[in-house]
């Protein structure tokens, strides 16, 4: 066999039933690493009781992002070269040690350093399981499956909370980190066991100083989002360093892309408008998602008055609509290989149900909020694994690592921007309508009340303490308790229909976009061994 024809890769390298191993593996990764996130969050008020550190509370969760985000486009580029297998392995080892390290803190300190640690791992997890199916199926079969993974996402979004609690009231949080290890064991014997070796004949010059520079321009940009908003506000002087510095030496990295011989992310991808169109369409929809993903629960406890040991199943709703809307985006675009009416169709569902998030008010039920949120999740559901089968259909199958890893970085990055942007719409339009509604005989609680997070109204231990220095006034101070209360719950419905109003604006915007997305017909199984044919007669 010639060399050049030894380097070409076809599709389907897992054949029989070893690809079924993979795929399972596959599934199983981005189970547990996605589940991750909720798991912890939901012990994460009983971590720092034991801790003591609660002014490092949002580092457990900054360290972890900004890891996982700057490494996601690293991984893609090198799975890419040298195949998926040794990406998914380190990963895979990184996230386990940085889970057990995790679990064994003894300090808020400890914990931010592990979560970092574990997040270099779940970077790897998030970027090697859609370019992994490309490694077993063509785009055609690729889309079912594609949109079975995004399902088991949206099951470990409705698993993880509940489970996250009933870990931390039965063993121990220690254990919500502990709980991964098993699972990270199972992931690494299925991926020595069906993932193939893969390693390229050419040469390859790989763009280290890219990835440092890129790197270097991330971690202030990430940062800057991260605390814009809560720890300073968006013009201040270390937000406006943060940013205008992180986005000064992307552009030194995008320079150096455009000169570099083999670069991380080469700048031609995004000539190709199905890719660049995928990016831009999937931050709207991600915004969109984020969105509500963030404030539903809020929402629901605050003015619904859910319980709050109820507060993890919030979601199940929307992310049950997310489960069908993937599995029958993925069913439709493998039968009939197009996917441009689909796209379509999906938009305008966000749009309808974004629409009907901003019915809502204070009268609203739970039974209404329900069929809403199954709404738009049916949706995005249906809209996001659409996105990911364009983009991996327009490339050739070397380049799956990159896109594929362009896409998930892309969507990481939507969320990072709209958790500080909805949150300061939230906090101002709260702090005013408050300020409104507040009577004459409570006055004297405008200053304590101003600038405070609402979500910190909404703890039973919050409204407890307020609750007893009402009752030191007797029935009158009562009577006072509850008109605050009201006046809250009215402001907090006033601040989250100022935000579901910015998702209608991103789900518009996400609808319009599905018309600028180009349809190329999705290949299916006899492109590929047509194409590996002609490889094995320019060999022979």
């Amino acid at each position: 066999m010639s060399q050049t024809a030894a380097a070409v890769q076809t599709t389907n390298q897992i054949t029989g039933q070893r690809k079924w191993w993979a795929f399972a593996t596959v599934l199983l990764t981005m189970f547990f690493s996605s589940m991750d996130q909720t798991v912890v969050s939901t012990a994460m008020p009983t971590i720092i009781g034991d801790l003591k550190g609660f002014s490092l509370y949002s580092w457990v969760f900054t360290a972890y992002m900004i890891t996982s985000s700057i490494t996601v486009p690293i991984y893609g580029k090198l799975s890419d070269v040298f195949g998926r297998k040794p990406f998914y392995l380190f990963g895979l080892i990184m996230f386990g040690v940085g889970s057990a390290v995790s679990g064994m803190a003894h300090t808020m300190t400890e914990l931010v350093f592990a979560r970092a640690f574990q997040g270099i791992g779940a970077g790897a997890m998030m970027s090697m399981p859609r370019a992994t199916v490309g490694d077993i199926f063509s785009p055609q079969e690729r889309a079912k499956w594609m949109g079975v993974m995004m399902a088991v996402f949206g099951i470990s979004s409705i698993v993880g909370p509940a489970l996250g609690g009933w870990i931390t009231d039965s063993l121990s949080w220690r254990w919500v980190f502990y709980i991964n290890l098993p699972f990270a064991v199972l992931a690494i014997v299925g991926v020595i066991a069906a993932l193939p070796r893969v390693r390229s004949e050419a040469r390859v010059q790989v763009d280290w100083l890219g990835a440092m520079v890129l790197t270097i321009g991330l971690i202030p940009m990430l940062l800057g989002f991260t605390w814009a908003g809560t720890k300073y506000a968006w013009g201040s002087a270390p937000t406006l360093a943060l940013l205008l510095g992180g986005a000064a030496v992307l552009v030194l990295f995008v320079l150096w892309e455009r000169k570099a011989a083999d670069p991380l992310l080469a700048p031609s991808l995004f000539k190709n408008r199905i890719f660049s169109t995928s990016l831009i369409l999937g931050m709207f929809v991600g915004m969109t998602m984020f969105g509500s993903l963030m404030f539903l629960p809020i929402y629901v406890q605050g003015v619904i008055g859910l319980n709050a040991q109820n507060s993890g199943w919030v979601m199940t709703p929307m992310m049950g609509g997310f489960i069908v809307g993937s599995m029958v985006s993925g069913q439709v675009m493998s039968k009939t290989g197009r996917y441009r009416y689909l796209a379509w169709l999906s938009g305008a569902v966000i749009v309808v149900g974004s629409i009907l998030l901003n019915q809502m008010n204070l009268h609203t039920t739970w039974g209404t909020v329900m069929v809403n949120m199954v709404v738009i999740g049916l949706g995005i559901g249906s809209l996001m694994p659409l996105m990911n089968m364009a983009v991996q259909n327009a490339f050739p199958y070397k380049m799956m690592g990159t896109v594929n890893s362009t896409q998930q970085f892309v969507s990481s990055l939507a969320g990072v921007i709209a958790s500080p942007i909805f949150g300061s719409i939230l906090n101002k339009a709260f702090s005013h309508k408050l300020s409104e509604s507040l009577p004459a005989s409570l006055t004297a609680f405008k200053s304590k009340l101003a600038g405070l997070n609402p979500q910190s109204l909404l703890t039973s231990q919050a409204q407890l303490s307020i609750a007893r220095e009402f009752n030191k006034f007797g029935a009158a101070g009562h009577h006072m308790y509850l008109q605050l209360m009201d006046a809250i719950k009215t402001s907090l419905t006033f601040g989250i229909q100022h935000l579901f109003e910015v998702g209608l604006l991103f789900a518009i915007l996400s609808f319009i976009g599905t018309f600028f997305l180009p349809e190329v017909k999705l290949k299916g199984k006899e492109y590929f061994e047509s194409h590996s044919a002609q490889n094995e007669e320019s060999a022979s």
